[in-house]
């Protein structure tokens, strides 16, 4: 139903496109608010298995307060569905710029209290169950941030583009992987690993302020983008977005959820469980399997725009394919890999990583492609974090039992039932869906 008569926030108003966003600003917005946000994401991630374990679930033996870790981390992909649905709304009813601005707040805030909080050792249980509600704003920030992101570099974006600016804001993930494993290498550099337990963690959580301050400068400087004030002008936004995306889109967002699948599975067991395995299992130390990580995030952004020019050239729907079907048979290759010592951990890092430039550079204009600008962001939104849940929450903690229990064939055997699901729902969805 259109809605001709509520009032919406000045930046939606305008009824002229007179103010137009250079490519580089929108894509710089683009790529910074991501950026951010994902560094917040995963300080948190390498926090969960470098120190939380120990300040936050002290009477548990060491597995278990991994498992325990692991589980919080999980919650902000819980949360992540619920911030779509929220920021989604506003963002299709007043816009994407002012709600963009909201969810980097968000998250921000979130992350700077983590930093503050007091351990197990001074307040008890209480202090897991902060670490636990802050993690879930984490997570409902992140939910918002990701889909109008992406809306801002593709709605921007020229004929024939949208897949090479969709892959800017996809960028963000490898760069803030990159800056919060570089944070805390930093810190094992300059100072010992009790200093780190006892105070050093806080100084990423709590230097993200500087980082949040520029993001709202940027994101403060751009302007509406040309679709979104295409459907104020033709009276296209709809009353309660996620209502009509649920009611007339439901093949797309089942879809689109597990098209997601395999890029999530495979990122999470390539970043968290195998910076908890190097360091749990095969006892390297934390300065090298930052090293390790550090090296996956620079292969991870150097194949996102790599995979942005393929699928100019062959089509995206295609480049998606040929990776899945790589992702199913590098499955077969990670129990063997992950069992043969460093030089192992080494090659598997350099596939995956590659391999995760080439399928996540795509997913933000796959997932975004078959919604109208109407329910555009509440729908990217929700598929891509509802993949979050089903790809990504658990995945660390499936792998670290999978491997305890069964072995690491097992967890070579789950990433490769994630690619046959997903190669599934891309050949279901048409070349307009993906």
């Amino acid at each position: 139903m259109s809605d001709t008569s509520s009032t919406v926030s000045p930046a939606a108003t305008h009824t002229t496109t007179s103010a137009i966003n250079s490519p580089a600003r929108v894509l710089f917005a683009s790529l910074v608010g991501t950026t951010i946000e994902f560094f917040d994401f995963y300080v948190y991630a390498t926090a969960a298995v470098l120190v939380f374990p120990t300040l936050f679930f002290p009477n548990s033996d060491p597995t278990t307060a991994l498992l325990a870790s692991f589980a919080t981390f999980s919650i902000a992909f819980f949360a992540r569905p619920l911030g779509a649905i929220v920021f989604g709304h506003y963002g299709d009813r007043i816009g994407r710029k002012t709600t963009l601005v909201a969810a980097l707040l968000t998250m921000g805030i979130s992350t700077v209290v983590i930093g503050l909080l007091p351990s197990y050792e001074t307040i008890g249980v209480l202090a897991p169950l902060l670490l636990a509600l802050c993690r879930f704003g984490q997570g409902f920030g992140l939910g918002g941030e990701w889909g109008g992101a992406v809306l801002l570099a593709t709605e921007n974006a020229p004929p024939g583009k949208r897949s090479w600016y969709g892959m800017f804001p996809q960028l963000g993930a490898p760069v803030g992987l990159f800056l919060s494993s570089g944070v805390f290498w930093v810190l094992l550099h300059f100072m010992s690993q009790e200093s780190l337990l006892a105070w050093g963690w806080r100084v990423p959580f709590i230097a993200s302020i500087a980082l949040i301050a520029v993001g709202l400068w940027v994101r403060l400087s751009i302007t509406e983008t040309p679709a979104f004030q295409k459907a104020i002008e033709k009276k296209e936004r709809v009353e309660v977005p996620v209502v009509e995306l649920f009611r007339n889109h439901k093949r797309s967002l089942v879809l689109g959820t597990f098209v997601a699948l395999a890029t999530f599975v495979l990122f999470y067991i390539g970043s968290a469980y195998l910076l908890s395995y190097n360091v749990k299992v095969l006892q390297i130390p934390f300065v090298e399997a930052l090293e390790i990580q550090l090296l996956g995030s620079v292969l991870f952004g150097i194949f996102i725009p790599i995979a942005g020019k393929l699928a100019e050239k062959f089509g995206r729907r295609e480049i998606l394919i040929a990776t899945t079907v790589l992702i199913g048979i590098f499955s077969f290759f990670l129990p063997g890999l992950m069992t043969s010592g460093e030089s192992g951990i080494f090659v598997f890092v350099i596939l995956a990583m590659a391999l995760m430039g080439m399928t996540y550079g795509l997913i933000g204009t796959a997932l975004a492609a078959p919604f109208p600008t109407k329910v555009r962001y509440t729908g990217s939104s929700i598929t891509f974090n509802f993949a979050g849940i089903f790809g990504a929450s658990l995945a660390p903690y499936i792998a670290t039992y999978l491997q305890a229990n069964y072995g690491m064939t097992y967890v070579g055997y789950y990433l490769g039932i994630a690619a046959v699901v997903t190669l599934i729902c891309i050949l279901l969805s048409g070349k307009e869906e993906v």
